[in-house]
């Protein structure tokens, strides 16, 4: 220590008597400024010879005639300087003669290992190295200074690192210092490949003086002062001031940087983006303060310590740290130090800008009840407090994040300028939170009782002018809010909270031990803030006007959000419900983000009590009034955009609460009955009149602003409205709302705006007559939003039922389907209701009943029960269709809830009805297998009303129409040997309603099957006419399921269920022909087999009868299964034929041809084209039932045959 000690003097004191080159002098070279040159003095003028010779001597690369003149400017001002001759004589050397000398020179050194033995550039020196470097000629005095100069450069690079003073006589004598200095310049400039100007400059700071030698080098080759810098700091060590070394570089850069003050802000961006020599870039920050020191801005040195501190890089900050750190583990530092400076610097900046140095004491003296603006206590004056703010949060990181310990002077000054008061301005309300904040972060501040009852005085202050400030300064956050909010988490104990909350409002992460927070938490909970003090307060506080998330900082909804955290509203009975009402009705977008936290907590403290003990210390919900207040303009309005008086995002809140508080009830029933408390829901009369679709539709075009609340609106409409997320719903919407709603507006004529539902309501009146009129209200009307036709939604509706009459135009219809679907995407339930009592039955002397929105979701087949006319009008069964999938989704969502609500009313009278531990659950499993089993039930039922709908009636039979038509026509192209024919009866099949609705209704079926493949099981175990079988599996994508469970209805013990299930598997199998199928039916086959050796004669009859055809369909999708079914019928008609022999020999005949057939099929290839054998009327005088079944053999094995040789 005492040598680093020595050798920091001697660095103050070598370069003090020496004259360095001034930044005038070093710009004017820089430039090549001649006519500044001459203004230089000869002291000056002498420094920077060696270039300036150079540069009138050597041949120029400029040849204008301005550089002409310039030379001839310096030649006339080196003409009367006499150095100038030596200067001359030592650039006539040989310089290739040289370096060739010291590289031999340095091989030399390089094979004795860098010895100092003979050398090849000077010979054996007779007298010490001054006296020869005075006594010899110029050649000589080159090789003397390169010589020395070379085994400068090899020590530095043999030292690994190691720091070294190499004392050379040559550069320390002050007689030959600027004749040394010349020959160095001389040489570098001669040598650069020798002598590169960074390894030279690296030299030089092992040497006494080295720093003056190359700010001459330097300033004689101006152009290479950046390279020369980087060289030094990237050469340099990571802490500077902890070594000779370090501290030689820092003092060498910082003449440099005097030199060329222009540069010193770029070589200290070089020490940062190296991260070395720390010292120096603070000592050049210091010099730059000293000459640009402004007394109201935000001083440099400020900027660059916080920009160290407080930036993105963690290594810049981590290495700054270790700076302050090593500074301070010195044991005695001096005004040398550059660390102490930083902070004299710093303290001096802090005491400017207090408004006056009073002592502690004075707080005894201060009248408390004087006013504010004649207080004992100066403030701030404005312009100083942005400035102040700095210096709090440079303080705060340098004690927080680099461990800077302040003195007792520094500790007595912050915290004078911590509880100064400063103007009501928006920096003023900055400045308070962050003094407060730097309070709770280092409390070691205040360290007597009088700095403490300083600081309580202050708080005290705050509390009484916080509205005051926020009034004045227009600042909605203000540090009222975070006095509260620090308040409420020392009653609650979360000092946790506290922490990150200082460390938020300051900007920096920062270790904050909780232990340290004990003080304040007793002066807050006890003196300041009491917990009834700090509930009373927070309802007082008024709602922040138009709250969103613009409005950064601590509000009041941070503190009412703590306090319902804590329970604090209950446990000391005072209602929040007014404030929280009040808070969300005063929002706007973009959507801040405490705002849902804040209905979660509050419908947790409404639902669940503060304490056991006290089960009615709970909050109160908003009322319905209150609820229906904040939509008063969109339920039942004309105009929805005039009539809205509160915002989309207040309207929107409060729907996420509606629909939170009911989930929460539901969610917690249990545990409310085990507490003997009943919430009250909200009426389903309310839900009703809430236009839910309608603000979820407005939610979505604003997702970016409203943050999370759209996923989670949408989050608890699926769960809880599932009739209101149907898929079909959202690809409309998307169709109403892109570009063809654009297109509408382009359209949009006076005629269509002027239509009003009056209008609307005589031109249905008149359809009888004339449909002229509606069809042009209809089509104006498909021009509006869904929001403008909202008023049109009742006598649409209500007319409906007259569209059902004939002679109804087709497109009236579609276009009342199309307006329809429109409104259904902005209030489908209130629609839903309307249209099932318009399409009610007109029964005469019989009154219709009006249908409610409960009712249908109880009963959702009440849509079903509609006039028998919307059956075959193909766009009003599309709507009923539509109606029927919402209820029942909406059925299952009201009776999951249904069940919860009722849980455990009746489990106390069941558990002692059981008597046994271990069986509570027994009863609602029974209830939830009850639920499911009514649901299956109520969708099955759902489906065969459908199925039975696609029936066609007695008149469309007699028309021709059949159920099987889709699956004819489309096999009709393909088996057909007449194709024009067979496409004229397939569009005559086609072009009518009853296609258009069984297309509808497999539609849905799809949809039913597909969400719940049960649902396709259960319809199918039930069974349904067998002539609707080519309809389902064709018209129906997802009937391939129904190979899952086959093999499962072919074992049941009804004869009726096995058949079916063999024509089912029969219309599959053409359908899907897969392996899959191909096992089924195999397997079918087997069956059919096994049957026929234990049905009884009337048994046997009645399935083979029916069956036996699908045997035909199985060999046209699966060939290889030719031989079992042949053999399967051969012993078929065998059986018969052994039942039959004792009455008469008639079968034989029957049973000889087919066993003719099955060995020589070929034969009987052409017999399909008698009509007998088609018709299946040969040989059929006997009604014997096992001679029909033969001849049905019969027929069946001639078809297979036919189909086979034909090559189907």
């Amino acid at each position: 220590m005492k040598v680093l000690g020595a050798g920091s003097t001697v660095i103050m004191t070598e370069c003090t008597s020496l004259q360095f080159v001034s930044p005038f002098a070093f710009e004017a070279m820089q430039k090549v400024d001649v006519v500044r040159l001459a203004s230089l003095s000869d002291p000056e003028l002498r420094l920077l010879l060696p270039c300036l010779v150079r540069m009138a001597l050597c041949a120029p690369a400029d040849q204008s005639q301005s550089w002409a003149q310039d030379k001839k400017l310096i030649l006339r001002l080196l003409s009367g300087v006499e150095a100038v001759n030596s200067i001359v004589a030592l650039l006539s050397v040989d310089f290739h003669a040289l370096e060739q000398d010291a590289s031999k020179e340095q091989q030399l050194r390089h094979k004795l290992g860098g010895g100092t033995g003979e050398s090849v550039l000077v010979s054996q020196l007779q007298h010490g190295l001054t006296l020869e470097f005075e006594h010899s000629d110029s050649p000589r005095r080159l090789r003397l200074v390169l010589s020395e100069l070379l085994a400068i450069m090899n020590k530095v690079s043999e030292s690994s690192g190691e720091f070294f003073i190499k004392s050379s006589e040559l550069f320390e004598s002050p007689v030959y210092l600027e004749e040394a200095a010349d020959v160095l310049c001389i040489l570098q400039a001669e040598l650069p490949s020798l002598l590169p100007i960074v390894d030279v400059a690296e030299a030089l700071l092992h040497v006494r003086n080295g720093a003056w030698f190359l700010c001459l080098l330097v300033a004689n080759v101006p152009d290479s002062f950046n390279e020369v810098c980087r060289g030094l700091i990237k050469n340099g060590e990571r802490q500077d001031e902890e070594s000779l070394g370090g501290r030689r570089r820092t003092d060498a850069l910082r003449f440099l940087c005097k030199m060329n003050p222009s540069q010193a802000l770029k070589v200290r961006g070089m020490v940062v983006e190296e991260c070395h020599l720390p010292g120096l870039g603070v000592a050049l920050t210091l010099d730059h303060t000293k000459n640009e020191l402004s007394e109201d801005g935000v001083s440099d040195l400020v900027c660059f310590v916080s920009g160290l501190l407080l930036g993105t890089n963690a290594k810049v900050r981590t290495w700054f740290g270790t700076f302050i750190r090593n500074g301070q583990q010195r044991k005695r530092e001096t005004s040398s130090s550059v660390l102490w400076q930083m902070r004299r610097q710093l303290l001096l900046e802090l005491m400017g800008i207090l408004p006056t140095v009073r002592s502690t004491r004075a707080v005894e003296e201060a009248d408390v009840e004087m006013e504010p603006n004649v207080s004992v206590y100066s403030g701030l004056k404005e312009e100083h407090v942005v400035k102040a703010s700095a210096l709090l949060r440079l303080y705060c990181a340098l004690m927080g994040i680099a461990g800077l310990k302040p003195t007792e002077e520094e500790a007595e000054q912050l915290l004078q300028l911590m509880t100064s008061r400063p103007p009501a301005t928006p920096a003023g309300v900055r400045f308070v939170s962050l003094s407060f904040c730097m309070l709770l972060a280092f409390s070691t501040l205040v360290s007597t009782p009088e700095q403490e009852q300083l600081m309580v005085v202050w708080l005290s202050w705050m509390i009484k002018e916080e509205a005051y400030f926020e009034s004045t300064s227009g600042v909605s956050a203000s540090f009222g809010e975070m006095l509260l909010l620090v308040a409420m988490y020392f009653h609650s104990n979360q000092l946790s909270a506290i922490i990150d909350l200082v460390c938020s409002t300051l900007g920096m992460k920062i270790v904050i031990k909780p232990s340290s927070l004990s003080r304040m938490k007793t002066i807050f909970t006890q003196e300041i803030f009491t917990e009834q003090v700090v509930t009373a307060h927070a309802v007082r506080v008024p709602v922040t006007s138009n709250l969103s998330a613009n409005i950064t900082g601590f509000l009041p909804i941070h503190c009412i959000y703590q306090l319902l955290r804590s329970r604090s509203f209950t446990k000391h009975k005072v209602s929040i419900k007014d404030w929280i009402y009040r808070q969300l009705c005063e929002t706007s977008t973009p959507l801040h983000p405490q705002l849902l936290p804040l209905i979660d907590v509050y419908i947790n403290s409404i639902l669940t009590p503060a304490s056991k003990s006290n089960p009615e210390a709970t909050n109160q919900p908003v009322t319905e009034q209150e609820i229906l207040n904040i939509f008063q303009g969109v339920i039942g309005s004309d105009n929805i955009r005039l009539n809205q008086r509160f915002s989309i995002t207040a309207q929107l809140l409060v729907l996420y609460y509606v629909l939170s508080y009911e989930e929460a009830l539901l969610a917690n029933t249990k545990t409310l009955a085990a507490m003997q408390r009943k919430p009250k829901s909200y009426s389903s009369s309310l839900m009703d009149q809430i236009p839910i679709k309608f603000l979820i539709r407005q939610a979505q075009g604003l997702q970016q602003e409203l943050g999370g609340l759209h996923s989670a609106l949408l989050r608890l409409l699926a769960t809880n409205y599932p009739h209101l997320c149907i898929v079909d719903d959202w690809i409309c919407e998307e169709e109403i709302t892109g570009t063809d709603a654009l297109l509408r507006r382009m359209l949009l004529t006076n005629n269509a705006k002027n239509h009003s539902p009056e209008q609307l309501q005589e031109a249905f009146s008149a359809v009888p007559v004339s449909h002229t009129q509606v069809m042009q209200i209809l089509e104006h009307l498909t021009l509006l939003s869904a929001s403008e036709l909202i008023p049109y939604a009742e006598v649409l509706t209500s007319n409906m039922n007259q569209l059902l009459n004939s002679g109804v135009p087709r497109r009236i219809l579609q276009t009342v389907n199309k307006l329809w679907m429109v409104l259904n995407t902005v209030m489908p339930r209130r629609l839903w209701v309307m249209t099932v009592n318009a399409l009610q039955p007109s029964i005469k002397f019989v009154r219709q009943q009006k249908y409610t929105q409960n009712d249908l979701m109880i009963d959702p087949l009440i849509v079903l029960r509609c006039d028998q006319r919307v059956h075959r009008c193909p766009p009003l069964m599309d709507i009923t269709l539509h109606m029927l999938n919402g209820y029942l989704l909406a059925s299952k969502a009201y009776l999951s809830a249904h069940l919860k609500e009722t849980a455990e009313q009746d489990r106390p009278a069941q558990n002692n009805t059981l008597g046994l531990i271990g069986q509570t659950d027994g009863p609602e499993v029974t209830r939830e297998e009850l639920k499911n089993a009514l649901l299956a039930a109520q969708d099955s039922a759902a489906v065969q009303i459908l199925l039975e709908i696609c029936l066609p009636t007695e008149e469309e039979k007699a028309k021709g129409a059949h159920p099987d038509s889709l699956l004819r026509n489309v096999q009709s192209v393909i088996t057909t040997s007449t194709p024009n024919k067979g496409m004229e009866e397939g569009e005559d099949n086609l072009l009518c309603n009853l296609r258009e609705v069984q297309c509808l209704i497999c539609c849905l079926l799809h949809q039913m099957y597909i969400a719940d493949p049960n649902i396709a099981k259960l319809v199918h175990f039930q069974g349904y006419p067998c002539e609707l079988l080519p309809l389902t599996v064709a018209g129906i994508p997802s009937m391939h399921i129904c190979l899952d469970f086959i093999p499962e209805l072919i074992a049941q013990p009804e004869l009726e269920k096995q058949i079916f299930a063999i024509q089912l598997l029969s219309h599959l199998c053409i359908q899907y022909a897969l392996p899959k199928s191909l096992s089924v039916a195999r397997l079918a086959v087997n069956v059919m087999g096994t049957l026929l050796t234990v049905l009884t004669q009337a048994k046997r009859y009645a399935f083979f009868m029916p069956t036996l055809p699908s045997l035909v369909s199985f060999c046209r999708a699966f060939p290889p299964l030719y031989e079992d079914i042949m053999s399967l019928l051969i012993q078929i008609g065998q059986v018969c034929a052994s039942d039959v022999a004792t009455q008469t020999r008639d079968i034989d005949p029957i049973i000889t041809r087919l066993q003719q057939i099955k060995e020589k099929p070929s034969r009987w290839s052409g017999i399909c084209k008698d009509p007998s054998y088609k018709n299946g009327s040969r040989d059929i005088g006997s009604m014997d039932p096992d001679v029909q079944l033969c001849h049905c053999i019969e027929s069946t094995i001639i078809e297979i045959i036919n189909m086979s040789v034909s090559g189907i």
